[in-house]
């Protein structure tokens, strides 16, 4: 008898649900039974910032450990908070379609992040989303959020909070988190997100099994797997972290591939943007609204045509001033 692929997920319902999500449709490809295995990392028991401990990037280190390991056969990340950088013997396999991209802020009362009254509090622990909550109401505070969705809501229903900051994809995953409370959706136009957040990574050894790697193939989803690949290859290119002030989002459309991306300075008194669109099939790149055709390299494959995008949107967000705007660090 076949032994059950051993998906390795951190603890959270939000972790669960999004593994348990990948589980089902990595059986249904493989005809193999999933069966999750819980990793605690320290993002999961410390209580200190992101950013003190070492970012977002801290939920995925034990989870790594444990998959080379051979704890597990195969992870999920929510790939915002995956660092850009590949890992030694480990390979992403697979990107599933992707969720929805937005951020939302939630309230008791339904009152929109721009009309809340000066003092009124806003939870969240990212430097983007407070250089952002900043520039669209500078008259309220924000305050570094930590713990499960649950336990930010409930700041929200307690009165200890007037409004949080949440990615929509997480909120649609765990179906009734919000049931009492208001959800405003934040426009991607105005309020873009950070690279790759909505979309799931499937990770698996790269001595793995082929048919591993096969079955988990059967999950990806091309398109989402572009539009990831240039969000993170301007925060690779950026030299900043996956908790750095820095938004990116990227949508195919037609064949065209139409990347957003913006730096704001943590205190959100600047900001550096860009808009770019490449065509993935027609092989040339053009700088949206601009008329101007420039020959692509080379015929690559859309993927790696997007990652070239990015990298691209990158340098000219530094040509513009993004290296006065985003902290750098030497760990992307």
């Amino acid at each position: 008898m076949t032994a059950p692929l051993r998906l390795g997920t951190r603890r959270s319902a939000l972790a669960v649900a999004q593994s348990t999500l990948v589980a089902r449709a990595l059986s249904e490809a493989s005809g193999r039974e999933v069966e999750l295995v819980q990793i605690v990392s320290e993002g999961d028991v410390s209580r200190a910032s992101l950013a003190a401990i070492g970012g977002t990037g801290v939920f995925a280190t034990r989870l790594r450990e444990a998959l080379l390991a051979g704890e597990c056969d195969l992870l999920v990340h929510s790939l915002k908070d995956l660092p850009t950088a590949p890992h030694p013997g480990l390979v992403i396999a697979a990107i599933p379609p992707r969720a929805d991209a937005r951020d939302v802020s939630v309230t008791r009362d339904g009152t929109a992040l721009h009309e809340l009254p000066a003092g009124a509090v806003v939870g969240t622990g990212s430097p983007r989303r407070i250089a952002q909550v900043r520039r669209r109401n500078p008259r309220v505070e924000v305050t570094d959020l930590r713990g499960n969705i649950d336990s930010r809501l409930g700041r929200v229903r307690t009165g200890e909070l007037d409004a949080v900051i949440l990615a929509a994809a997480g909120i649609d995953r765990l179906d009734g988190v919000t049931d009492g409370l208001h959800v405003e959706h934040l426009g991607l136009a105005e309020w873009p997100t950070a690279p790759g957040q909505g979309a799931l990574a499937v990770e698996i050894r790269e001595d793995a099994p082929g048919d591993l790697h096969a079955a988990v193939a059967l999950l990806g989803d091309e398109p989402a797997a572009a539009a990831v690949a240039a969000e993170r290859a301007v925060l690779a290119t950026l030299e900043a972290g996956c908790h750095a002030p820095v938004a990116a989002h990227a949508l195919i459309e037609d064949g065209d591939l139409r990347i957003h991306a913006v730096a704001y300075a943590l205190d959100g008194s600047r900001r550096v943007g860009l808009d770019r669109t490449i065509a993935l099939a027609q092989g040339y790149a053009r700088d949206s609204g601009s008329g101007n055709d420039a020959d692509a390299a080379d015929g690559a494959n859309p993927i790696a045509r997007a990652t070239r995008a990015g990298t691209d949107v990158a340098r000219r967000l530094l040509e513009r001033g993004a290296a006065d705007v985003v902290p750098r660090e030497s760990t992307p």
